[in-house]
Parts: C-alpha cells; sequence; structure tokens
C-alpha cells in the first residue's frame, strides 16, 4: 500500500505520488494562462439582451472607447459600493448592475424626457468628449 496526503491507498496514481503535488499550468493557444483569460472575461463589461435590443432599436452606437468609459464609470461605481448605477454619457443613459458588471438598458435623449428611474443607488455622470 502507498500512503497519499496521509491516506493509505492501495494504488499508485499514474505520475507517481510527487505527481499530485503539481498542478500544470494550462495555456491558451495566445499564450496566456486559463487564470488570466477567466479573470479579464469576468471583469469584462457585458450586455444583456434587453440592452443589446435597446441599443439597435434606438440606433444607439458604441465605439471601444464609448465601452472603456462605460467600464470605468462601472469601476469607480463599484469602489462606492453601488450595486445598481445610472450612468449618463453623451446624451445616453445607461442603467448597469454593478456586481454583474452588466448594462441593463439604454435610453438616449429622445426618450429621456420624463423618464423615472427606480431601484438604482448611484449615478455616474461621464463629460468626456470624443
Amino acid at each position: 500500500m502507498q500512503e497519499v496526503n496521509g491516506v493509505k491507498v492501495p494504488f499508485v496514481p499514474i505520475g507517481g505520488v510527487n505527481g499530485l503535488k503539481t498542478t500544470p499550468q494550462v495555456n491558451t493557444p495566445d499564450g496566456k494562462s486559463f487564470d488570466e483569460v477567466l479573470r479579464r472575461e469576468l471583469d469584462r463589461l457585458k450586455f444583456s439582451h434587453h440592452a443589446q435590443t435597446r441599443l439597435e432599436s434606438r440606433n444607439i452606437h458604441l465605439s471601444d472607447d464609448d465601452v472603456k468609459q462605460l467600464a470605468d464609470a462601472v469601476d469607480r461605481a463599484s469602489q462606492k459600493g453601488s450595486q445598481d448605477s445610472l450612468v449618463i454619457m453623451k446624451n445616453v443613459a445607461y442603467i448597469v448592475n454593478v456586481k454583474n458588471r452588466t448594462v441593463v438598458t439604454a435610453v438616449d435623449g429622445e426618450n429621456l424626457n420624463e423618464n423615472v428611474f427606480t431601484n438604482i443607488d448611484s449615478a455616474v455622470l461621464i463629460n468626456k468628449k470624443p
């Protein structure tokens, strides 16, 4: 019998007992570790199906810089402990679930008049010019 981590087992694992002590690094084809790819995807700003539909129906187009500014706004809201935030950028209002980093909906300038936004705990105003 072999002893593995203090437990007697009737077999020897492939690679021997020493093979159990190390976990091999898993890399993606571009050379990044799985952990790096997973962290990057979790940190990425996402758009709900509803938000995507609103963006398309209201002809709202976001550049890479716009998405970066939104993500930065979500980061700032997160640092303040926000859960659901109203982000206003370029005459468009976005409701964002901060914890999940997900844009829930978008309202453009034409539809902003007399709107009431509920269930938010913060607002972030982005005044940067393109």
